[in-house]
């Protein structure tokens, strides 16, 4: 269990083959088991589009150095990017930032009483140079966040940028058939 930085591993994605070499995958860190049903949107969304990927629950103010030690193993391990999840304090996604040079995508948790407006700034507010990009607070930030990671590991994959372009077709068609509801159901403002 990686010297017991590990509370849970998760493993998931159907490993796709981009032309003919092995598939990068995401790291999605959390601080606690109690983020999962949240996170469990971009685990869904990275599934659905195949990603191979890897959930593990690492603390940066409980297990700062078995965090760091995974943040900076992560490109070699095959990753492509991270995805960390953490409420209150939020310090998870700099503490990965700062030890990797993979893009790392930070999903504000709504765990204290604040609703996650302090998760929200502790993860946005990061120096220069130490980028985290910061999703919205909560499930739709998870699913956001894991759309950002397949946006960026399609940049070297035309299947997965063709798989992008049907997701984006697919949510055009659905507020196009609402449209359509709304009308037939007579509720359009008179002309």
């Amino acid at each position: 269990m990686d010297g017991g930085c590990i509370v849970a591993r998760l493993t998931g994605g159907k490993a796709r083959k981009p032309s003919g070499r092995r598939p990068l995958k995401v790291w999605v860190a959390m601080g606690s088991d109690s983020d999962l049903p949240v996170m469990e949107e971009a685990l869904r969304v990275l599934r659905e589009f195949g990603i191979p990927y890897e959930v593990d629950i690492s603390s940066a103010h409980r297990t700062p150095d078995l965090t760091a030690d995974k943040a900076r193993e992560a490109e070699r391990r095959g990753f492509g990017a991270i995805i960390v999840g953490a409420g209150h304090a939020a310090h998870l996604g700099g503490v990965v930032a700062a030890h990797s040079t993979l893009p790392v995508i930070g999903v504000p948790l709504p765990s204290s009483s604040l609703q996650g407006l302090d998760a929200l700034l502790s993860t946005v507010q990061m120096p220069g140079g130490v980028p985290v990009a910061t999703m919205a607070i909560g499930k739709s930030g998870a699913m956001n966040a894991a759309i950002l990671a397949v946006q960026i590991l399609a940049t070297g994959d035309p299947d997965l940028r063709r798989l992008l372009l049907e997701h984006k077709t697919r949510l055009k068609e659905k507020v196009i058939e609402k449209n359509r509801a709304l009308r037939s159901a007579g509720t359009s403002p008179k002309a």
